[in-house]
């Protein structure tokens, strides 16, 4: 097995009701993992703001920002100065007004490359981000001077084709940044969400013989409290790293892309794949 690492930095925190609060402490901890030798650093989805979509849409627009624009000239500062790559996600206005769940990736120069939009978008009990975001149409793997990885945001995570899609385009890491947690007073239920979280994860990373990294943030905002557990997977869906529930901390993780090779000649799933009989995946359901 050939050797071939890279250190890889999530930062887990907790978001107060202040955006540019919010961006100050981001931005510090995105210096602190880069001067701990993190190459490539994720924060987590929705970063600059609490997580609003726990509350039906008022009329009011939360807070919006463009590409480029204030979260992305910050990050890029910071991506060229420390000669690393940032994936900063944000809740994107686009030029035609669009509204986006979108992650920025910024490169090792301080260039933003193409932006990922989240795709799957979640309705339900707490999470009606139906109201505020647009699905995206594509999945993007950025081609870096570290590693080649793909950005899927949250509820893409629950979607095997998604993982699959972008394994195809030769990610060699999927980033999930997240904001997920439970419902205040679903307290006989809380061990069984975070566990589904982190297995539907893991398994894709074994399905598709690429790392996983989540990154969640933590703390409690109104009715949710966010349960943290930002990880790391190896591809055999190994857990190489975790961070806690409740504190804010930088998850600094060396993996070795190397083994993804590995696990893929073994279980040669790729190889093996049967796309003649999966017509069926693209048709819609009758519970769609």
């Amino acid at each position: 097995m050939k050797n071939r690492t890279v250190t890889i930095g999530l930062v887990q925190m907790q978001m107060s009701e202040d955006p540019q609060k919010n961006l100050s402490k981001a931005a510090a901890l995105v210096e602190r993992a880069a001067k701990r030798g993190a190459r490539i650093i994720c924060l987590p989805e929705l970063f600059r703001t609490r997580y609003f979509p726990q509350w039906r849409k008022s009329g009011k627009t939360p807070f919006v920002e463009t590409i480029p624009g204030e979260s992305t000239y910050v990050f890029a500062s910071i991506a060229k100065k420390y000669k690393v790559v940032v994936i900063v996600p944000i809740y994107e206005r686009t030029k035609s007004g669009r509204l986006h769940n979108s992650a920025v990736v910024i490169n090792e120069r301080g260039h933003l490359l193409p932006t990922y939009r989240k795709v799957h978008i979640p309705y339900d009990p707490k999470f009606y981000e139906k109201e505020y975001f647009e699905g995206g149409a594509a999945y993007r793997v950025y081609r870096t001077k570290f590693a080649r990885f793909a950005v899927l945001i949250c509820y893409d995570q629950w979607f095997p084709e998604a993982a699959r899609a972008v394994a195809l385009q030769s990610a060699e890491i999927i980033f999930y940044p997240t904001a997920i947690g439970r419902i205040a007073g679903e307290r006989s239920k809380e061990d069984n969400w975070a566990h589904a979280w982190e297995t539907v994860m893991r398994g894709h990373a074994i399905a598709n013989a690429v790392h996983v990294a989540a990154v969640n943030r933590t703390g409690v905002e109104q009715k949710l409290r966010f349960f943290g557990r930002s990880f790391v997977s190896d591809s055999f869906g190994k857990v190489v790293k975790r961070a806690s529930e409740h504190r804010e901390e930088i998850v600094l993780a060396k993996v070795n892309l190397g083994l993804n090779e590995y696990v893929q000649r073994g279980w040669r799933f790729m190889h093996n794949r049967r796309p003649d009989t999966y017509a069926s995946l693209l048709k819609k359901t009758k519970r769609s």
